[in-house]
C-alpha cells in the first residue's frame, strides 16, 4: 500500500510556487521643496532615509525633489509612506505625487505638444494628484493666453510657455487659487525625459 501524503504536502516531484510580488521602478515627484529657504530637503540625506526604509535602488535628480527608486507597493502607498518619512524626517509636510515608470514612459509617449514645444525648457508637464475636470478647463478661456498652450491629458497637464514661465501669464493663472483647483507638481520635460531614462536604467 502507497503511502498516504498529507493534503498539505507536495507530491515527490512537485515544485511549490508561490505568488512573488516584483519590484517596479517608481518616480517620486516632491511638490514644493528646496525653493529659496522653503522646506530644505538635502538629497544625500533624503536618500538615505528611504534607503533606510527599505526601498531599493533610491537614486535623486538635482535638487527639487526628485526620486527614482524601487518598490514592491502600490504608488499610493509608496507616496504616503515618503511624505510620513519626510514629515517625521525634516519637521515639515510635503506632498509627493508618484507614477510608475510605464505611466512616465506613457506621460512622454503622447506628447500631445511636440510640434510645438520647441524648447523643452519651456515646456512643463504638470503631474497631479487626480484628473482635472473639463469643465475647469474650459473656463480658463485659453485663447487669451495664447500663444501659450495647455493639455489636459488624465493626471497630467502640458503647458507650453513661449516666452518663459517667469513670464507667463497662463502658469500665473494655474498657479493661483482661481485656477484649476488642482494639487501638483510641474516638472520641464528635459527633467521628465531625464527621470524615465533613470527609471529604464533601475533593475527589474
Amino acid at each position: 500500500m502507497g503511502r498516504r501524503l498529507h493534503p498539505l504536502w507536495p507530491a515527490t516531484g512537485s515544485v511549490v510556487t508561490r505568488n512573488l510580488v516584483r519590484n517596479t521602478s517608481q518616480i517620486l515627484l516632491l511638490r514644493g521643496v528646496n525653493l529659496g529657504s522653503h522646506k530644505r530637503v538635502a538629497m544625500p540625506a533624503l536618500r538615505s532615509l528611504l534607503a533606510d526604509a527599505g526601498f531599493s535602488e533610491v537614486r535623486t535628480y538635482v535638487a527639487s525633489g526628485n526620486v527614482v527608486l524601487s518598490s514592491s507597493d502600490a504608488p499610493a502607498s509608496v507616496a504616503a509612506e515618503v511624505e510620513r518619512l519626510i514629515a517625521e524626517r525634516f519637521g515639515f509636510d510635503v506632498d509627493v505625487i508618484v507614477r510608475t515608470r510605464d505611466e512616465l514612459a506613457e506621460v512622454v509617449a503622447g506628447n500631445p505638444l511636440a510640434e510645438v514645444a520647441v524648447d523643452p525648457k519651456r515646456y512643463q508637464v504638470t503631474f497631479l494628484e487626480d484628473a482635472v475636470d473639463p469643465e475647469a478647463v474650459e473656463r480658463l478661456d485659453l485663447a487669451a493666453f495664447e500663444p501659450e498652450r495647455l493639455v489636459s491629458v488624465g493626471r497630467e497637464l502640458y503647458t507650453w510657455h513661449p516666452d518663459g514661465i517667469g513670464r507667463s501669464k497662463l502658469w500665473s493663472k494655474l498657479a493661483s487659487s482661481r485656477g484649476l483647483g488642482a494639487h501638483g507638481t510641474a516638472r520641464n520635460w528635459n527633467t521628465v525625459k531625464k527621470l524615465l531614462a533613470m527609471a529604464d536604467e533601475t533593475p527589474g
